[in-house]
């Protein structure tokens, strides 16, 4: 590819964001600062619009990265505006085909044989024409089909100077991270080149077909006794580092929701099955599918019936160039934040937080985990369609009552994360356009007591790790009431209320018969279930509940107070 033409096309994606940055800097930054702020809000969704359809352009005119981008912003219906989403939402079906006569000359040259002594048939038009490469159907010749066990197959060739355009639009790419490392806002929360470079590092897996035919085996290694995923079987004889020939498994594409309805499928099931599929990819398999764009995951209706008479199907994911591998440190920090989510535990959920590292330095931790725990009694239950749909002054009240962290937003975004912050807010704008109604919590709360049974080895382990974190808690709490009350009694601090001295001794007594009562069940729930394999300690664990009950019954009633 001349090189006049790669600096060509380096210059328009540059000049384009270029325009984009400096365009949201008008209109949000300098209007709002001068008092004209509601003119920016009134053009907002027609600028929008037009950014999106200047991008949708730039991208099919240039593929390459741009294709990839694109298809990120399609699927984020639970984030992004319709302005946008809607005007991208067809990117993927319109990627300009490759001419046949280099994509025949590139796979003759790989495979080391003219496609008419590979195959029995071969077809010129594509089937489909991705960001990366170009996909056209098979068919296997007599003998091998007959050793397989199947003939129809899809072979898909990387694009001619694929590996320069890429190279150009990362360069282009890290131009744009540039700007955005030097805007404190991002740069504080993010390392932007490390995560330019972790796309970057992707993107060349995702050209390796070797690599891409490895993955699918993996997946569906993970998914043999599953009969809800399929993947398709690689032809190893026709496969090399720039082409790969799999089983042709195509079906209903799982955006197409009129065909699906059609084919007698709910797609509510759809959206549930999917979003299961995802959770065990993610915090069991450790290895997950890490771009379900629409183009990638099919819905494939079966021969038999389900017992209520509805068609039965199962989801065939295709394309396994870009996967997500979890460290185990991420894993665990996951798997606690899905428990605390399921749970509706806050301040687990910030533990969680630390555990994955995305929380700046200094984090209020206590005032994000009082946020979490009201962002729980508020909105925890809600399906994508109540929460879009909550009131702008009930998101204010929560703004105004957590400003400190509105203002300060603790977090950042490790490089680790990219692509399964990625995968993840495709797969909720998929889900939600499956089921408008879909519900986040319904799925994820049995999985998360799942995880919460399964982490100690038993639900007796997780009894006792609780019991301890509640016995250092309330081990804790006659200190910090003597340093309170020491600090009234030498006026340290400023009471406006009457009848204080009579609200303490109350708070006090009934704090005291409260911690004899849960020391008391503890003690014997612990001496009931060890009594059996361990008699001496149940005994002295059951002695110890009826000391604590006496406790309770005299010693920490204490006095009246003098009225």
């Amino acid at each position: 590819m001349k090189s006049t033409n790669l600096r060509m096309r380096y210059w328009r994606i540059v000049l384009f964001f270029a325009r984009v940055v400096m365009g949201i800097v008008f209109w949000d930054i300098l209007l709002r600062r001068i008092g004209l702020g509601f003119l920016a809000k009134n053009t907002r969704p027609q600028r929008l619009r037009n950014i999106a359809v200047r991008f949708r352009a730039l991208a099919i005119r240039m593929g390459g990265v741009m294709i990839k981008v694109g298809q990120f912003l399609s699927a984020r219906l639970d984030v992004l505006p319709p302005e946008i989403t809607d005007e991208l939402a067809g990117l993927q079906d319109e990627v300009p085909p490759v001419d046949f006569e280099s994509i025949r000359l590139q796979t003759e040259l790989e495979l080391g044989s003219s496609l008419s002594d590979i195959f029995l048939t071969f077809e010129e038009s594509p089937l489909a024409a991705a960001s990366l490469g170009q996909v056209h159907r098979a068919e296997l010749n007599a003998q091998e089909a007959e050793m397989l066990g199947y003939k129809n197959v899809v072979v898909k060739a990387l694009r001619p100077h694929i590996e320069q355009i890429v190279a150009v639009d990362m360069s282009a790419i890290r131009v744009v991270g540039g700007w955005l490392k030097r805007y404190r806002p991002v740069s504080d929360r993010a390392n932007v080149p490390a995560i330019v470079e972790e796309f970057s590092s992707t993107l060349r897996e995702e050209m390796d077909y070797l690599s891409e035919g490895k993955n699918a085996e993996v997946f569906a290694a993970s998914f043999k006794d599953d009969g809800s995923v399929y993947v398709p079987r690689v032809v190893w004889n026709h496969t090399s580092r720039r082409v790969l020939t799999l089983e042709d498994v195509s079906a209903i594409k799982i955006t197409d929701y009129e065909a699906i309805t059609a084919a007698g499928i709910n797609r509510a099931d759809v959206a549930q099955v999917l979003f299961k599929v995802y959770l065990k990819q993610i915090f069991e398999d450790g290895f997950f599918h890490a771009d379900p764009h629409p183009g990638n995951i099919f819905v494939s209706p079966l021969p038999e019936k389900k017992k209520d008479g509805s068609t039965a199907w199962r989801l065939t994911f295709v394309d396994f160039g870009m996967v997500g591998r979890m460290p185990e440190r991420l894993m665990e920090g996951l798997r606690e934040a899905v428990i605390s989510v399921g749970l509706q535990d806050s301040q687990r959920l910030v533990k969680a937080y630390q555990t994955l590292g995305v929380l700046l330095p200094n984090t209020n931790l206590k005032l994000l985990e009082e946020a979490g725990a009201q962002l729980f009694d508020r909105f925890w239950g809600m399906n994508m369609s109540e929460l879009r749909s909550i009131e702008h002054s009930e998101m204010m009240k929560f703004g105004l009552q957590f400003r400190e962290l509105m203002l300060n937003m603790p977090f950042q975004l490790p490089e680790n994360l990219l692509l399964l912050g990625r995968t993840i807010g495709i797969l909720s704008g998929m889900c939600t356009g499956l089921h408008a109604e879909f519900n986040l919590w319904e799925g994820l709360a049995p999985y998360a007591k799942k995880l919460a049974e399964g982490d100690g080895g038993s639900q007796w382990d997780v009894f006792f790790d609780e019991a301890g974190s509640l016995f250092k808690t309330l081990l804790a709490i006659p200190g910090r009431t003597e340093r309170v009350l020491g600090r009234i009694e030498r006026g340290e601090l400023n009471v406006q209320m009457p009848m204080m001295n009579i609200q303490i001794s109350y708070l006090e007594r009934s704090m005291n018969r409260l911690t004899g009562g849960i020391i008391f069940l503890a003690l014997l729930v612990s001496g009931a279930v060890l009594y059996d394999a361990h008699p001496a300690i149940g005994q002295a664990l059951l002695g110890g509940s009826g000391l604590a009950l006496f406790y309770i019954l005299f010693l920490a009633r204490g006095h009246r107070p003098w009225r």
